[in-house]
């Protein structure tokens, strides 16, 4: 039984060198002098933001992508003991003693070092030769946007490793299903990180995605292997590829609610509900308010909205103008209108039109769905009220005003009826914060609605509200909840003025669960609209591919040394002539198989789809995209296709030796024009490289070669 322990346990295992030196050469070149600059560099005014927020526990929203990437990025900050005490304010401001530089840009800087190995493997697990994914590894090595990116706080190369991550993971599972499930359900299960970094890493998923489809198709196909075999790989891969990428998106965002618990500047864009749930801000107002509105209750009205900004109903003493500047007439009434800020003319009183209390009565009687009521102004105690007269800015819709009676024959129309939007029953209380209600005009059947409109400065250039005649659908502009909330007690309008400005004292308290929080992130990340302002250095798709752009990162304050994101232009060029060369190679070989010529032997044909698929569908799918985005775009938004097209580029010129030089002269003179061309890479990026680490001052005409049209004079000024 113990026989086991008279032998000795002996292990062996097999170290490829040529990673392990890739490895340490990429890590040198990424991690030295780390720390230096020792200030703002670029987008970390960005994410040194968000960094800080994690640090202080404090909520943000960023709709780039999940939050994984942001929680790297801190858990380097974390590792530091940053404090989050750090204004990040300005590009260039100098990093004080408390900021651990060379933590916060640890991450990245390992992300980018540790593609070096990983595109020799990749080019590897392809079937092509040492030489081949050497050269691939070397080209990740010496391309100095890749550097540059990667030596600092910035999320690219991150996104570029779990990327390049996926694929490796996805070509050692199908290399390896013969070593049985333990091996090759490992790989799949390390599949799909990268769509935690930012959402551009979702088209990657979903090239993996598609050829992990087409695999599982010829898997069916196959005769040798039984049903329930070919099922348990089925239900493996939806398991691996669908299941548990979808936990982890969930996951992700669950720890990053977890950590960010606190109220902070972005919550809001959020619901009344998600700010109630965070602690502080708004929490510490509306904690403990009565849950149920009732008649005689005090409310603030907020748009479910939040567009074109969060608003609450509002309403004070000024009236509409008599005529308007295009000549067009108005009621004369008092203005009603969303006013962006917390204020006392925000409060409204829920009256019972059959009372004449303004209070709750005891036993209260809550308002349901389908009730109706009167909406009174608390501080002038003027009727909500709406009417058949155009609206100041959108005359299709009808004005809202409070009613003034002027004793003419203008009547007031001042019932609504309450329709809860979210309502499980027809008998619904109409809740605080829960609640999302219509307002229907009983008279009209018009629904109070936020227009989104500024109004001129007679109106203080606050935003509109309009009856909508006839409201197509449900739209959040239609909705409002209830934010803040107590029962009227003070009949008189001088102690119902001194209520209105006290805060609410009742000690009850709710919080939203993690699903709905996340269920409405997901909404506000989807619909939330960036600055689509133009910026100094953005630039378009048709620029990255010429190089013909670049971003000035960082310039030292007294000194010439600076960093620019600048590509080599050796490596880009052949980058695009390998994806071109792929491109027509593989049109003329589909149309010579179809008419039953084979060119290649069928291994070497799949391995060539095999590796279009991945290098150029990789390059594909991270670039062609960026043409329908309506968003500000910058040139490290190329670098991950850049990645793909850099795997591709030896990958062809070794299908171009082997099969297409059909002498050994050929084959010489290939080898020498690759030997050419590597050391003008190589040249070339040693000349960039005082813009990749700005460790170096340069002179005024190196300073004027920052275009890659200019890069030769660099190269011939230094030879």
């Amino acid at each position: 039984m113990l026989g086991f322990l008279k032998r000795p346990v002996v292990m062996t295992t097999d170290i490829n060198l040529n990673v392990v030196v890739l490895t340490g050469v990429g890590l040198l070149s990424r991690l030295w002098r780390l720390t230096y600059p020792r200030a703002v560099v670029f987008d970390e005014v960005y994410y040194g933001q968000y960094i800080s927020f994690y640090m202080k526990r404090v909520f943000f929203l960023d709709d780039s992508g999940p939050p994984f990437g942001h929680m790297l990025l801190a858990l380097g900050g974390y590792l530091g003991g940053f404090d989050g005490n750090f204004l990040w304010n300005r590009i260039g401001a100098e990093y004080s003693s408390n900021v651990p530089v060379w933590s916060l840009r640890l991450l990245p800087a390992l992300a980018g070092a540790l593609s070096v190995p990983m595109a020799y493997q990749i080019v590897s697990e392809l079937h092509f030769s040492h030489c081949a994914a050497m050269g691939a590894a070397l080209l990740m090595l010496i391309e100095n946007a890749l550097i540059t990116q990667s030596r600092l706080m910035l999320l690219e190369s991150v996104l570029i490793f779990f990327n390049l991550l996926a694929v490796l993971s996805f070509l050692k599972f199908s290399n390896s299903q013969k070593h049985r499930y333990g091996k090759w359900v490992f790989f799949l299960v390390n599949e799909k990180k990268d769509l935690g970094i930012k959402y551009m890493g979702m088209f990657t998923y979903l090239l993996v995605l598609g050829v992990a489809a087409i695999h599982a198709w010829h898997l069916i196909g196959d005769q040798t292997l039984s049903n329930v075999c070919v099922f348990c790989h089925l239900l493996a891969r939806a398991v691996a590829l669908l299941v548990i990428p979808a936990v982890l998106y969930v996951l992700f965002f669950y720890v990053h609610l977890i950590l960010l618990y606190r109220s902070g500047p972005h919550d809001q864009i959020m619901s009344s509900a998600f700010q109630a749930s965070l602690e502080g801000g708004l929490a510490r107002v509306t904690q403990g308010q009565p849950l149920e509105v009732a008649f005689g209750s005090q409310v603030t009205l907020r748009s479910v909205s939040g567009k074109p900004l969060p608003c609450w109903l509002h309403s004070h003493q000024s009236t509409y103008p008599m005529i308007y500047e295009n000549g067009r007439g108005s009621s004369h009434q008092q203005q009603v209108t969303c006013y962006p800020f917390k204020d006392v003319n925000n409060w409204w009183i829920v009256k019972d039109p059959g009372r004449h209390q303004l209070v709750v009565n005891s036993p209260l009687r809550p308002v349901r769905h389908g009730d109706i009521v009167q909406l009174v102004h608390g501080m002038t105690t003027r009727f909500l009220n709406t009417h058949d007269v155009a609206a100041p800015l959108t005359p299709h819709s009808q004005e809202v005003s409070c009613y003034i009676d002027y004793n003419i024959s203008m009547p007031a129309q001042n019932l609504w009826r309450v329709e809860i939007v979210n309502r499980e029953s027809d008998t619904d209380v109409w809740k605080t914060i829960l609640s999302e209600v219509r307002f229907v005009h009983v008279n009209t059947s018009a629904v109070l609605k936020l227009s989104g409109a500024h109004l001129p400065d007679w109106g203080f250039r606050q935003l509109e509200v309009v009856g909508e005649k006839l409201p197509r659908s449900y739209h959040g502009s239609t909705a409002w909840n209830v934010e803040e909330h107590r029962y009227g007690k003070s009949q008189e309008q001088k102690e119902r003025e001194l209520e209105l400005h006290s805060p609410t004292q009742v000690d009850i308290s709710r919080n939203l669960s993690f699903m709905a929080r996340f269920s409405e992130l997901q909404w506000k990340m989807l619909t939330l609209r960036s600055d689509d302002s133009e910026h100094k250095y953005s630039s378009t798709p048709l620029e990255w591919v010429t190089l013909d752009t670049n971003i000035a990162y960082w310039l030292h304050p007294r000194t010439s040394a600076q960093i620019h994101l600048l590509g080599n232009v050796v490596i880009w060029a052949s980058g695009s002539l390998a994806t071109a060369a792929y491109a027509l190679l593989f049109l003329w070989y589909l149309l010579r198989r179809r008419r039953h010529v084979c060119d290649l032997p069928e291994d070497a044909w799949q391995r060539w789809v095999l590796a279009g698929a991945v290098c150029a569908g990789g390059w594909a799918v991270n670039y062609l995209p960026f043409f329908l985005m309506e968003k500000t775009l910058f040139l490290y938004h190329y670098l991950p296709a850049l990645t793909f097209q850099i795997l591709l580029l030896p990958v062809v010129l070794q299908h171009i030796n082997d099969h297409l030089c059909r002498s050994q002269l050929q084959r010489n003179l290939l080898s020498a024009l690759v030997v050419a061309w590597c050391s003008s890479a190589c040249l070339v990026s040693n000349a960039l490289r005082p813009l990749t680490y700005g460790d170096k001052e340069l002179s005024a005409d190196e300073l004027k070669a920052l275009r890659w049209k200019d890069s030769w004079d660099i190269l011939i000024r230094k030879n």
